[in-house]
């Protein structure tokens, strides 16, 4: 089953960057976009702000390389006013985070993927690590939500 998760700016940076020791998760979760498993999905905010960030870090040339591969996986989806609004009347203490978590669930997004689960205060999203995000579908993988005679024996990761 293909669902669609939002990435926030630290788990992005994560595998850009190859943070330890939070870059094997991270990555496994790219992947997993990669094949097609996962939509994986930020805003042009969190571009904005990894470019910044990359350019500092690496340079303006290489921060572009690598936020152009970036964009062949991870969708880009718009904050608007309205999500504008929500973040500003929230109880989000930090304002970015308010933006990306009414950003996904007004564009119907159930889960988040974040290494800062804590900043995130709301109930209405799933808000996940990518190690727990990782470690959920492997569970589904294994014991299915179909009943086992429908699954081919195949399917099942060993």
């Amino acid at each position: 089953m293909n669902r669609t998760v939002f990435l926030d700016s630290d788990v992005i940076l994560d595998v850009l960057c190859k943070r330890e020791p939070f870059y094997s998760f991270a990555a496994e979760l790219f992947t997993l976009g990669d094949l097609g498993k996962v939509t994986l999905v930020t805003t042009s905010l969190v571009f904005a702000n990894e470019f910044y960030i990359l350019g500092k870090e690496l340079g303006i040339e290489k921060g572009k390389e690598l936020l152009r591969k970036l964009r062949i996986i991870v969708g880009v989806i718009s904050v608007t006013e309205k999500t504008v609004d929500l973040a500003l009347n929230s109880n989000f203490a930090d304002f970015e985070d308010g933006l990306q978590y009414f950003t996904a669930r007004e564009n119907n997004i159930q889960i988040l993927i974040t290494r800062n689960v804590k900043d995130y205060r709301g109930k209405e999203l799933l808000v996940q690590t990518p190690e727990e995000y990782i470690r959920s579908q492997i569970i589904e993988w294994i014991i299915p939500s179909t009943p086992c005679k429908e699954v081919p024996l195949w399917t099942l990761p060993y």
